[in-house]
């Protein structure tokens, strides 16, 4: 494939201004939403096939927030995309100022395999709405879900509006080797220096949406009942292959107990499995045979099970966990669920902060004053009070990260403000035209000078 003629094709189409048409766009949204409807039950067998991931979970997780997606826009994008005003100083009077919102051009987003149709066309939807020409770069892991998204857009869009390329490290290498006017990027933050590298070359904006080790941190005053069950959820949902997932727990160590009790009570509620479907596959052998290295048996409080044949990992909690546990050393991406305990808040605070600063942060508490100090002393990218994961759901709030866990941020008026560049404008009349700037230059003048900057 000719990426270069690929991109040219894209680079023409864009610049005959057909994508900035905001009836174009919109109708472009509305077509996107139809073919996926068309599309549901093949979008369904792909990603059991590759996950075992029901339709249930499919719908809630992915296909469900794609559709919310493209009805904000469809519904806000004339008010995304009018000219803002803006206040004018009083140096420039009589001129008005304006603020344009208009697209970057030909973008190149690459997915990830965890949640692989939110995380190719949610920010497809942010690019279309925006303006722009896409070229999408699915997660050639799961191959039955890429190769579904290579029929969906191929064979519906035209090349130069929209393409899906499928591909591997080969593949993508290439795509990063091209000029394009933006990247946005979903996955590890390994891939996400070597994309930001390669991006670097041709000075083209990046958006990375990587991931990081996300702390959940509960307090003794909390509801350790619900605050169990919202954690149980977010953290065994996908099998814990979620970007967003409580990574690990920090636990006031007088109410430990009692949660660990509340934790398996919860999983064994939610009856986990493949039968029951609620639960998927880990993706590869790869990543199931690291995940079985994190674990230290000695220090399993409930599951543990697995079996390599059907890449069925158990929800799994441990305890007596300190930061030195090899589990606490990267990312786990898998349905393991470190339990540690703290004495005193200020310490686990500094622990969580000699870290890089994570893509979300949960707080579970009833004391007002412990939120905001925490709320306060922690950076990260987004996250909830007495909930998990489900701010992702909120399409009103952007969601990227901070530091390590990610550069820029989308979703609802995020993602098209992402995929935009807004052009400020002085427009200035005719009529008149002080001498106060022009030479020569005066003690007079500059003291008129400093007189009006000062306003």
């Amino acid at each position: 494939m000719n990426y270069n003629e690929i991109i040219k094709k894209q680079t023409d189409y864009f610049n005959s201004n057909q994508t900035k048409n905001i009836g174009f766009r919109i109708e472009q949204l509305k077509k996107l939403k139809f073919v996926i409807k068309n599309y549901e039950l093949a979008l369904y067998e792909a990603i059991y096939s590759d996950f075992k991931k029901s339709e249930f979970d499919t719908y809630a997780t992915e296909l469900g927030l794609i559709y919310h997606e493209i009805d904000i826009a469809i519904k806000e994008l004339p008010k995304w995309a009018e000219r803002k005003s803006a206040k004018t100083n009083i140096a420039n009077l009589p001129a008005r100022s304006y603020i344009i919102p208009e697209p970057l051009g030909v973008c190149l987003i690459i997915g990830a395999w965890n949640y692989p149709y939110q995380l190719s066309l949610g920010p497809t939807v942010a690019a279309i709405a925006a303006g722009n020409t896409v070229v999408l770069k699915p997660s050639e892991i799961p191959t039955a879900t890429s190769s579904v998204l290579t029929k969906l857009i191929n064979d519906n869009f035209s090349s130069e509006f929209i393409i899906v390329i499928e591909g591997g490290i080969h593949e993508t290498t290439e795509l990063l080797d091209q000029k394009f006017d933006k990247i946005f990027f979903t996955g590890s933050s390994a891939i996400g220096r070597i994309v930001y590298q390669a991006a670097a070359k041709n000075l083209t904006p990046v958006t990375l949406e990587l991931g990081g080790k996300s702390p959940a941190i509960i307090t003794a005053n909390s509801n350790l009942k619900q605050s169990a069950k919202r954690l149980v959820w977010a953290k065994f949902i996908n099998a814990g292959q979620t970007c967003i997932a409580p990574d690990y727990i920090m636990v006031d160590e007088t109410v430990k107990d009692e949660l660990l009790l509340q934790l398996k009570r919860y999983i064994e509620k939610f009856d986990y499995s493949f039968e029951n479907n609620n639960y998927v596959q880990i993706i590869n052998e790869r990543n199931f045979n690291r995940l079985v290295e994190l674990i230290d048996e000695t220090k399993i409080y409930h599951g543990g099970k697995t079996n390599l044949q059907n890449l069925y990992f158990a929800p799994t909690i441990l305890t007596d966990i300190t930061f030195n546990d090899k589990v606490m050393k990267d990312e786990i991406f898998g349905p393991i669920l470190p339990v540690i305990t703290y004495s005193n808040l200020d310490e686990a605070i500094a622990k969580v902060k000699l870290r890089p600063k994570p893509l979300a942060c949960y707080i579970f508490t009833n004391d007002k004053t412990i939120r905001n100090k925490l709320l306060s002393e922690i950076s990260f990218g987004g996250g909830a009070i007495n909930d998990a994961v489900m701010h992702v759901s909120n399409s009103n709030i952007p969601f990227g990260g901070v530091g390590n866990s990610g550069i820029g941020s989308y979703h609802g008026d995020a993602g098209f403000a992402t995929f935009s560049h807004y052009k400020s404008i002085l427009d200035k009349p005719f009529w008149l035209e002080p001498n106060l700037k022009y030479p020569p230059y005066t003690a007079k003048k500059l003291w008129w000078i400093k007189w009006f900057m000062r306003l």
